[in-house]
Parts: C-alpha cells; sequence; structure tokens
C-alpha cells in the first residue's frame, strides 16, 4: 500500500525536520559551547590565582575623601601607593583604596608577575567555579535563542502557507456546500 497520506502536508513535514534539527541545535550545540565558555573561563581564573600576588603598599600622601568617594558605590578612591616587589624594588602605582585613609596607611594591593599592579584581587575557586558556571549558561542561551527565534520565523512561514493553502481550498469546496444549505 504506497498511497499518499493526504492528511500528511508537506509543510508539516517540513515543519517536523525544523523542529528536530533546532533541538538538536540547542542540545548539543548548547552544551558544547557551554562546556567551552565554562572550561575558558576556568583557564583564566586559574591564571589569574598563578600570577596575580598580594603584597603590602603604603601610601604616600593621604587619600581623597569627601565628594570624591560618594562618586563611587563601594565608597574607594583613586590614590597613589608604594611597595616593594618580591625581588626587592620599589615600585609606585595607582589604586582604589578606602576614601579618608591617612599617608602611611598599609593597605593589599595585586601585583602581576612583573610586579605590575592587578585590577583586582584573583577571582577565588568558588567564586571563579560559579562564574564560570554562568558564563556557560549564557553560551548555551547564546546558541539556543537564534537556534529557536529562527525556528519560530520557518514556522510562522510554513503555517502562512498552510493558512493560504486552506484558503484556496476553502474558496473551491465553499460554494458547493451554499447550495445545500438553502
Amino acid at each position: 500500500m504506497n498511497a499518499r497520506n493526504p492528511l500528511r502536508r508537506r509543510e508539516d513535514v517540513v515543519e517536523s525536520w525544523i523542529v528536530l534539527a533546532m533541538w538538536v541545535v540547542v542540545v548539543v550545540g548548547g552544551a558544547v559551547a557551554a562546556v567551552t565558555a565554562t572550561r575558558a573561563a576556568q583557564d583564566v581564573f586559574a591564571q589569574q590565582r598563578a600570577h596575580r600576588h598580594a603584597v603590602r603598599a603604603v601610601l604616600p600622601a593621604d587619600a581623597p575623601s569627601g565628594a570624591l568617594s560618594a562618586l563611587s558605590a563601594d565608597g574607594r578612591v583613586l590614590a597613589t601607593v608604594r611597595w616593594t616587589a618580591p625581588d626587592g624594588t620599589a615600585h609606585t602605582g595607582r589604586t582604589t583604596v578606602a576614601a579618608g585613609l591617612r599617608a602611611g596607611s598599609r593597605v593589599l594591593v595585586w601585583q602581576d608577575d612583573q610586579g605590575r599592579l592587578a585590577p583586582a584581587k584573583p577571582t577565588g575557586r568558588v567564586e571563579g567555579a560559579v562564574e564560570a558556571g554562568l558564563f556557560g549558561a549564557a553560551a548555551a542561551l547564546a546558541v539556543a535563542a537564534p537556534a529557536c527565534g529562527a525556528a519560530t520565523v520557518a514556522r510562522a512561514c510554513l503555517d502562512r502557507r498552510r493558512t493560504a493553502r486552506w484558503d484556496r481550498e476553502w474558496d473551491a469546496v465553499e460554494p458547493q456546500w451554499r447550495h445545500r444549505s438553502g
């Protein structure tokens, strides 16, 4: 029995393949993107932990206070600090410190392997794992959203084709039915 099913429309078959393809992209592509982004973020955080070191620094002058500290959300201001690197060389640089600190105050700063100030404390293991997981989830969504959007657009086009086909069929059948009800 090789008769074609009149209820199985070409648009329905195409839609089935579109939905299947979308789910393959969402599941496989999303998983690959999530794992890749998570591993990349974990590698970056591990590099930060390996190459940033805490050192004690001294403020050579009072840190700004008052209106300047009100501009930052955490009450920190940019100030000059001096520190001695592990190799014994003296360094000076600018970093954020608590507002209003007096000259001679000791602060903890982070430096890289070359003795330059690092922007912040390296991300800890637990915090890094959470952030890496969030980056992975965002990467999965970045793959899934366009795939779902493209499938939705394709299905809308198929719906328009189905509706147009139904309209044509109704236009052909409706005149025959109108005479029967009268």
